[in-house]
């Protein structure tokens, strides 16, 4: 690239093309990459911007929003290194500082990406914050996050008239009283004031989690951890240099992050958007196939909308699909793959990393199996009682070669930052087992995974043959008390269109889970009703598993569940 100057960039430069030159050589790239040394390092000046000063990059679409409407906007990198260098003037001529805290709530639209792009440039502390959050989140997220500016679209203002703090409040859209209006931005020179360098150490996120079991944890990336931690994240995906990326995730979640900035940017790729307001299928696949959409990553219920939808419609099929937030089953990846004849390649992580184990680019995939650790990560799975590694155990990252991918730490939690990295791992909390190839298979949450008649289960095992039943949409299974084994397997089942949740209906489910699980794994007991989930998507078992603990739910339970020995023969 001729806008490359800073030995930083280069050091970049040289991990990243090491990657994309052995996109489909697994070997070659884990035992041979090294993640690059970085003293000081600013992604959005010294990444981004070469993007946007280099000739052959400079004018090629980095952002493509599409509206529910057809209508469109498009942005080339050029444009966004103008324009958040605008923002970034504006802002600090607002009193945004390095080191500030920043909550950044809007959804999908430029502004997002100008306001990322612009914080990194003045070293500013983001926070980024879903629009669903209601009062009481926004007040955890000013109080502990420290925070000294929101900024937020128009119509989420007023979610913040009872949070107190002092704060400056940034409006994006229409004006607000009480607001300063972010669109004022544009009428400046695009220069902002350059205080000092950034340490590839310095601070850039804040993520709240999505607290599936507890109070979110908060987790802090640095202008390392994440920018170029997402190396790993680009491999899993294959993304290349002229690729158009489309990624279903909410603003507000580190999947957003992953693969809305990040990882596509450093491909050096096209962020591609469908903006709409409820998820719609064949709008979706109707803007895919229009817009020569080239990679596509979705969660698992995404995934599972979408198949019932008709994936035969697109002439030209994405070739590069993955999956992440939770494993994927089965029957998800076989109906893509016969409509779209690729196969979706599940890839893991967590906020607090990128992607750890994925299956990448032209390797073998194992039904069931998520992959193998992706390059720069050196995975154990440890025994919880003995701490030994091994092939069955936690998922843990080993400390003694500690990728530049993995957090800090949770935020100003010491005692949680020391249960997480002890014995020298940093521990995961999700259960797996490895196979003689290296391949990991995901087994469940530590807290998921349950004993009954002293075998231990895995929820998503069951989920897994359970989704396979036309009549099921989604589904999660819990311990339920039996006096007899401690404990059976409970499935809370959401039903696909054109089903009833009847006896007829639950009969199919449960005949259908003794004749494809061992006796000692299969569903007893099974319950028709929504799954109670958080914000950003992901099922609450906890929830489900404290109302089966519940005495006193006991009888609405057992007047509105089914039970396997109702239908023997």
């Amino acid at each position: 690239m001729d806008a490359v100057t800073s030995s930083s960039t280069r050091t970049f430069l040289e991990a990243r093309d090491f990657l994309l030159r052995h996109l489909d050589d697994y070997d070659t790239a884990y035992r041979e990459f090294r993640w690059p040394e970085l003293d000081e390092f600013n992604w959005a000046l010294d990444w981004f911007d070469v993007l946007a000063t280099d000739r052959e990059t400079a004018d090629r679409t980095a952002l493509w929003i599409v509206e529910e409407d057809d209508s469109e906007g498009r942005w080339t990198f050029a444009d966004l290194k103008r324009r958040s260098d605008q923002v970034a003037g504006w802002l600090a001529e607002r009193g945004v500082r390095r080191g500030d805290r920043m909550v950044l709530m809007l959804g999908n639209r430029v502004e997002l990406w100008e306001t990322m792009l612009a914080a990194m440039k003045l070293g500013a502390v983001i926070i980024p914050a879903t629009t669903l959050l209601a009062p009481a989140d926004l007040v955890d997220r000013i109080e502990r996050g420290e925070a000294r500016h929101v900024v937020a679209a128009t119509a989420d203002t007023g979610k913040f008239a009872d949070v107190p703090g002092d704060y400056t409040r940034i409006v994006v859209g229409e004006a607000v009283t009480g607001w300063q209006r972010y669109h004022d931005a544009y009428d400046r020179p695009a220069e902002f004031p350059r205080a000092g360098s950034t340490k590839a150490s310095d601070p850039l996120l804040l993520y709240f989690t999505s607290g599936t079991t507890a109070k979110p944890k908060l987790v802090e990336h640095t202008h390392a951890s994440y920018p170029v931690g997402h190396l790993s994240t680009m491999y899993w995906i294959g993304l290349e240099p002229g690729d158009v990326h489309l990624n279903i995730s909410s603003p507000g979640w580190a999947k957003h992050a992953w693969s809305n900035v990040f990882a596509p940017w450093n491909a050096g790729a096209t962020v591609f958007l469908v903006n709409y307001g409820r998820f719609d299928a064949g709008l979706l696949l109707s803007a895919m196939d229009r817009c020569g959409v080239t990679s596509f990553c979705a969660p698992p219920t995404v995934w599972r909308m979408l198949i019932q939808a008709d994936l035969g419609s697109l002439r030209n099929p994405p070739r590069k699909v993955v999956g992440a937030g939770e494993p994927l089953n089965p029957e998800v990846i076989e109906q893509v793959e016969k409509a779209w004849g690729v196969t979706i390649r599940d890839g893991y992580g967590q906020t607090e990393t990128t992607v750890q184990v994925a299956n990448t680019p032209g390797q073998p995939i194992k039904p069931g199996s998520m992959g193998r650790p992706t390059p720069g990560y050196v995975i154990a799975l440890v025994d919880p009682v003995t701490g030994e590694p091994g092939d069955d155990g936690e998922i843990c990252i080993d400390l003694s070669r500690r990728p530049l991918g993995l957090m800090v730490g949770y935020h100003g939690d010491a005692e949680r930052n020391a249960e997480v990295m002890r014995g020298g791992y940093y521990h995961t909390g999700d259960v797996g087992s490895r196979d003689a190839d290296g391949y990991i298979t995901y087994v469940g949450r530590t807290d998921d995974v349950f004993k009954a008649s002293d075998y231990r289960i895995s929820p998503f095992e069951l989920e897994s043959v359970l989704l396979e039943h036309e009549a099921v949409a989604e589904a999660a299974v819990v311990p339920s008390p039996d006096p007899v084994r401690l404990a059976v397997s409970k499935a809370y089942v959401v039903l696909a269109a054109g089903w009833e949740p009847d006896e007829r209906t639950a009969e199919s489910i449960l005949r259908y889970s003794r004749e494809h699980l061992a006796p000692y794994k299969r569903v007893r007991r099974l319950e028709f009703t929504d799954l109670p989930k958080t914000i950003s998507g992901k099922i609450r078992r906890v929830e489900l598993r404290a109302r089966e603990e519940d005495p006193t739910t006991a009888e609405d339970r057992a007047a509105h569940e089914y039970r396997d020995d109702q239908f023997r023969d």
